[in-house]
């Protein structure tokens, strides 16, 4: 049913974490009075498959937009953190318009945006097929993707560097909806449940074409960007190219690139702050 009073944030996950892992932080957009609604898996559908510069994973968020705009009556903003957040802008350059009505506005969430010399670099490594051999596909490919029950995943995770400082509820909707049983083995064993093989694919075929995608496909909406003070990978990227696109809306908080999975309530109060200031 239609409910013309709550904005619709239509939020996309960041590569290898499937939307329910960002539970807690749906729950704390829901309390301030969003509707929240979100894709489980890019990747995973094979009518939209993982190619160069990922124009099928940005018609699989176009089409789940359009039918949630039709569905509620309202237009969407587009969140997403990290492949979210440049699957967002990339969406709305191409359809600005969605379900009828206009994208209200792309927030990205440690998505710095590559551009200048690093994309052509990009581009050219990924001509020469040498990016599985530099981008984080050459981890992702080896992931460990098989355990014997609930409590070794969760000892796995716990004792990896980047699942440090997660916030405990997060952690266990990660093992939850991120693994699941396998029903043609012994009762309990866990499996990955993205599909390792797709996240590699992800990364590999990571977008070197954004400055020629808005020079060409201008933003008809605002933008706004959330980074983490600690996020090695906006140290890597830069952001020139992101500030140009957000028009100085960006924030900072503290922790890493996954400081949603840390800070859900702090990023809650972001995210909510970002989509007010880009209201009318």
């Amino acid at each position: 049913m239609p409910t013309p009073s709550k904005p619709l944030v239509i939020f996309s996950h960041g590569n290898s974490f499937p939307a329910s892992t960002y539970s807690v932080l749906f729950g704390h957009l829901r309390a301030r009075g969003f509707q929240v609604r979100a894709i489980e898996k890019f990747g995973h559908d094979p009518r939209y498959p993982v190619t160069s510069n990922w124009p099928h994973l940005v018609q699989q968020l176009a089409d789940f937009t359009g039918q949630e705009v039709e569905k509620t009556g309202q237009a969407a903003f587009l969140v997403g953190h990290s492949l979210g957040g440049f699957l967002s802008l990339m969406c709305a350059a191409r359809h600005p318009a969605l379900g009828g009505l206009p994208v209200r506005g792309v927030l990205m969430i440690d998505s710095p945006l590559l551009g200048g010399w690093r994309a052509r670099a990009l581009s050219v490594v990924k001509r020469a097929r040498l990016v599985g051999s530099i981008s984080p596909g050459a981890i992702s490919r080896k992931r460990r993707q098989q355990w014997m029950d609930r409590d070794e995943v969760l000892a796995h995770f716990r004792s990896k560097k980047a699942f440090a400082h997660w916030d405990e509820q997060v952690l266990r909707d990660y093992i939850e909806h991120g693994t699941h049983d396998d029903a043609g083995t012994v009762q309990g064993q866990r499996l990955l449940s993205f599909d390792r093989d797709v996240e590699t694919a992800i990364y590999n075929t990571l977008p070197d074409d954004l400055e020629r995608l808005l020079k060409g496909h201008p933003l008809k909406c605002p933008a706004a960007f959330i980074g983490g003070r600690q996020s090695a990978e906006m140290k890597q990227v830069g952001m020139k190219m992101t500030e140009k696109v957000t028009r100085g809306r960006t924030m900072m908080l503290d922790g890493s690139h996954l400081f949603p999975m840390e800070k859900p309530l702090a990023t809650a109060a972001a995210i909510e702050a970002a989509l007010l200031n880009m209201m009318p």
